[in-house]
């Protein structure tokens, strides 16, 4: 069974047995936090799950063996297929603002309709993309379905950087959509597959900065190429857009495929080897490893819904699989249009706060993605401590209030046109830069870790390639009505995500499931609960002996 009922019955037998210590009736208590302090000669503490938080606890795994490594490796590679869609949004937001590429496409401007169809023709060969990489990853398993979209990626990359017009550029933007999206959903399930359960949230945070691994290069590549005068100054940058991809090409040949999509296709010895050797020091009898395989064995099914392309019910069709879908389109949506689909046009938002020169535009460009990847990097190092609702309930509130002051301000300078005070348009750009690192610190390690553990195993990367098809619905509508809303209404485009945020913040106190500190089968009992966020915020006391270890547990 995997119902959380049976765990807490065995767990209090283990650990007692293991620890030589009375058996102490399990006493219920009320579900609320309580603070640290001595009890029966332990210290007390509250968890979100007790047999997990032993099993942790005994298993220690040493972060600098060599097994650690070639994790951290595995894990990196995933990373780099982050960094290619990431590159991509750093380099259209200062391609469009060159005049040589204005010129070579026939633009008028960097605002406006056609402007739009370049940005845009990307999402919608991410959205047809979608479905092909589930398949992919699912049939053939997350290694080749990542070597695949950084294929597809390379052709792309070369019908763009040879491109002498509009209908040319525009189908290789549809080509590197169409990879990215392979990548994508391949890549995330690699990374929370893979990862130890107390290491999750910063495995899969790490991944979602890779969009940051992309956009800063990217960032100081154009604005170093601006300098070129020829073609060239955007053709280099769209180039050098396939290293990522040749990186991740060679790495897959050395990596170990995802020990759940082994267990899924009836590999299960090779899922226990990797396990034992990643997860468990090199012990296959470890705790960790031990609860682990059991609850793949009774979470996965050798016939499951990943042996059928086209089967989505399992997401539309249970009561569980609306409350994880609902998950998946709530981090989908949010994390597109929460006001951060304006980083597309940063030089055109700098251009109105006064900033003209393009080589400043550009400078200010690698300031914001660098400060956007503080936030995003400072996230990631509390991940796994800090609990999801809680982040994303304050974090999307903080960012209606910087958007509110950064269109307040633009407003005020909008009105002082031809005679504008400068220390309106510094004000403004410091709203705008600090909405971009509260934005990062709570959505950018989360867009990665929310999706992949709200899905079970054989419906993972069907869940991922529908979060695709949405995300990259969001992003089309960014990046298509992005330069015309920026054209007619300016500024006061920003006042729309001021209100959407506010709707976003109450939306995530009612439906955000908490999912901080429980391995990805536990959450199944969350989910399958009448109401799973308050079952996720269900928690457990523990009571630690002197070496750290559980020595009793007290169902709460």
């Amino acid at each position: 069974m995997s119902s959380r009922g049976s765990q807490d019955a065995h767990s209090v037998e283990k650990t007692v047995a293991a620890h030589n210590v009375d058996v102490v009736e399990p006493v219920k208590t009320a579900a609320v936090p309580i603070a640290r302090g001595e009890v029966k000669g332990g210290k007390e503490k509250v968890v979100h799950n007790a047999e997990l938080f032993a099993a942790i606890q005994e298993s220690n795994i040493n972060p600098r063996s060599k097994e650690s490594i070639k994790l951290y490796f595995a894990i990196f590679t995933a990373f780099c297929c982050a960094c290619a869609n990431g590159y991509d949004g750093s380099l259209m937001t200062s391609i469009i603002a060159m005049p040589s590429f204005q010129a070579a496409m026939g633009l008028d401007g960097d605002t406006g309709p056609m402007v739009s169809v370049i940005f845009s023709l990307y999402t919608v060969g991410a959205m047809v993309g979608a479905p092909f990489a589930a398949v992919l990853s699912d049939r053939y398993g997350r290694l080749k379905a990542m070597f695949t979209g950084a294929a597809v990626i390379i052709i792309g990359m070369i019908i763009i950087s040879s491109a002498h017009g509009v209908p040319q550029f525009v189908t290789g933007r549809f080509v590197l959509g169409f990879g990215i999206a392979i990548m994508t959903v391949a890549a995330p399930a690699y990374a929370v597959e893979c990862a130890p359960p107390h290491w999750r949230g910063r495995c899969t945070g790490f991944y979602n900065c890779g969009w940051f691994g992309g956009a800063i290069p990217a960032a100081f590549v154009t604005f170093g190429t601006n300098y070129l005068d020829s073609e060239w100054s955007w053709r280099v940058p769209l180039i050098l857009q396939a290293t990522a991809c040749v990186f991740v090409m060679g790495a897959v040949f050395f990596l170990p495929e995802s020990p759940r999509f082994l267990m899924a296709n009836g590999r299960e010895e090779e899922a226990k080897a990797f396990l034992a050797k990643y997860h468990g020091n090199n012990d296959p009898n470890s705790r960790l490893v031990l609860l682990e395989v059991q609850e793949m064995q009774e979470g996965i099914k050798l016939d499951g819904v990943d042996k059928t392309w086209w089967d989505y019910r399992p997401l539309l069709l249970s009561h569980s699989g609306r409350w994880r879908m609902l998950q998946v389109l709530m981090i989908s949506i949010f994390g597109q249009f929460s006001g951060n689909g304006l980083g597309y046009f940063n030089t055109v938002i700098f251009r109105q706060l006064g900033v003209t020169s393009v080589p400043q535009q550009l400078g200010y460009n690698i300031l914001n993605q660098c400060l956007s990847a503080f936030g995003a990097l400072t996230a990631v190092y509390f991940t796994d401590r800090m609990p999801r609702r809680k982040v994303l309930i304050a974090g999307t509130f903080m960012c209606a209030v910087a958007l509110a002051s950064n269109a307040g301000l633009s407003t005020t300078l909008d009105k002082q046109q031809p005679n504008p005070v400068l220390s309106y348009g510094q004000g403004a750009l410091a709203s705008y830069f600090l909405f971009n690192i509260i934005f990062s610190f709570t959505y950018t390690p989360l867009q990665g870790a929310i999706p992949t553990e709200a899905l079970e195993t054989t419906i993972r990367a069907k869940g991922l390639a529908a979060s695709g098809v949405i995300v990259n619905a969001i992003g089309f509508i960014n990046q298509f009505a992005g330069p015309i809303a920026l054209h007619n209404i300016r500024h006061n485009y920003v006042y729309v995500f001021v209100a959407w945020d506010c709707v976003e913040t109450v939306l995530w106190y009612f439906y955000g499931v908490e999912s901080q500190g429980r391995t990805l089968e536990q959450l199944e009992w969350v989910y399958d609960q009448p109401n799973p966020v308050k079952a996720s915020l269900k928690v457990d006391k523990v009571i630690l002996d002197d070496e750290g270890h559980v020595a009793e547990k007290v169902v709460v």
